[in-house]
């Protein structure tokens, strides 16, 4: 059964991951001001974090694979400490551009190695909820991180928020090596785990991850313009509102965990991801109001949020005997819709549509990881005929 110390170091963990995954969107002016850059150009940054993760995900994956879970996870955030490091340091676009890249690197293996290590843990049917409570450090960042990190860097110097993600990254490796328990390796064969991947179910989640996060980062991407130039806030409430956001993430996550573990994990992510839709259709309106601005912020990010957990277990499931690896793709998936999310949301504002054309884009996305759910049914149903016909 889980205990909750042994849970510490991987929602520390998911904290410093999500300060620096979310910081960027509060900073983002900040730091394109500073270096004479445009908003939308400064969004690359955002893109190249994502990349980072995608890329590492399976990488370091299949590079530790082999060592005990431990041990993997202090060697990760390791690296995400040297990579935030540098981002302290960087003093143009195209260096920040590869600190960013090289921070992203760690992000998805440590989620997935974590929520296999969570689940292995947790008592029976409680799987889901491990695994939200460990994202739920990422929440937290969006609550108390983010906004402290949004007010330094607009305060003083957008450098001094990634100090503080360095701090937390090293205070992850030490509880990591302190109070996750001594499991051991698994032994693996690198061809056969990705012999999961050669049917369409664990494509049709990712499809699924990649199209309903990219609807959120749409979305989350340019928020801080949204509030600012749509909305009227001044940049000084910035801070206030991106902590209610991180507060609809938070309860989002523990909902889907709490929904996971009671309906199946691919009927939870599909009703999920249609109250997504709706959220996302109705902000554009809602954005030139405040006080339902910030009711949609609050909702469109917890309903984003709340399907972590079930699109985590739905991967796993998919891929008996591959965990690790599909755990860590998953999140690939996850920062390609990040990334994918960041840049198509851009588009729009570029060609002068206005910062609230990326709902738009965000809720197409969507749609599309709605569609992938269905036709994962479909396939399940064909799966399931043509045992039959077998037998």
């Amino acid at each position: 059964m889980t205990s909750k110390r042994t849970l510490i170091p991987l929602t520390l963990g998911g904290f410093a991951i999500g300060m620096t995954e979310f910081v960027m969107m509060g900073i983002l002016p900040d730091i394109a001001q500073a270096m004479h850059l445009s908003i939308p150009t400064a969004g690359h940054f955002i893109s190249a974090y994502a990349l980072g993760v995608v890329v590492g995900a399976p990488l370091l994956v299949a590079l530790t694979g082999k060592l005990p879970p431990r041990q993997i996870l202090a060697l990760l955030m390791g690296l995400f400490a040297f990579g935030n490091a540098l981002s302290v340091l960087v003093p143009n676009y195209e260096l920040m551009l590869l600190t960013r890249f090289i921070s992203g690197l760690p992000h998805g293996a440590f989620f997935g190695v974590g929520a296999v290590v969570a689940g292995r843990l947790a008592a029976p049917g409680k799987e889901a909820q491990a695994v939200s409570i460990m994202f739920a450090g990422l929440t937290v960042a969006n609550i108390i991180g983010v906004p402290i990190g949004t007010y330094l860097g607009h305060t003083f110097s957008w450098r001094i928020p990634f100090v503080l993600i360095v701090v937390v990254a090293l205070l992850t490796v030490l509880s990591v090596r302190r109070w996750i328990p001594d499991l051991p390796a698994k032994e693996t064969n690198l061809r056969q785990e990705f012999r999961a991947f050669t049917r369409l179910e664990p494509w049709l989640i990712i499809g699924i991850t990649i199209l309903g996060n990219g609807g959120f980062f749409a979305w989350f991407s340019y928020i801080v313009p949204l509030f600012t130039e749509v909305a009227g806030f001044s940049p000084n409430a910035v801070t206030f509102l991106m902590v209610l956001a991180g507060v609809g993430m938070s309860l989002g996550n523990l909902l889907g965990g709490w929904l996971t573990d009671r309906i199946s994990p691919l009927r939870a992510t599909t009703w999920l991801l249609a109250a997504m839709t709706g959220a996302l259709l109705i902000t554009p309106f809602a954005a030139h109001h405040q006080l339902p601005t910030i009711l949609m912020t609050m909702l469109t990010g917890a309903l984003a949020f709340s399907t972590a957990a079930p699109i985590q277990m739905l991967m796993i499931r998919a891929a008996k005997g591959s965990e690790m690896l599909a755990s860590s793709l998953s999140q690939s998936g996850f920062n390609t819709g990040n990334a994918l999310g960041a840049y198509l949301g851009g588009l729009p504002i570029a060609a002068g549509l206005g910062y609230t054309s990326p709902e738009w884009v965000g809720a197409a996305l969507v749609v599309g990881g709605i569609l992938c759910c269905v036709a994962l049914v479909v396939s399940r149903r064909k799966n399931v005929q043509v045992e039959l016909a077998v037998r």
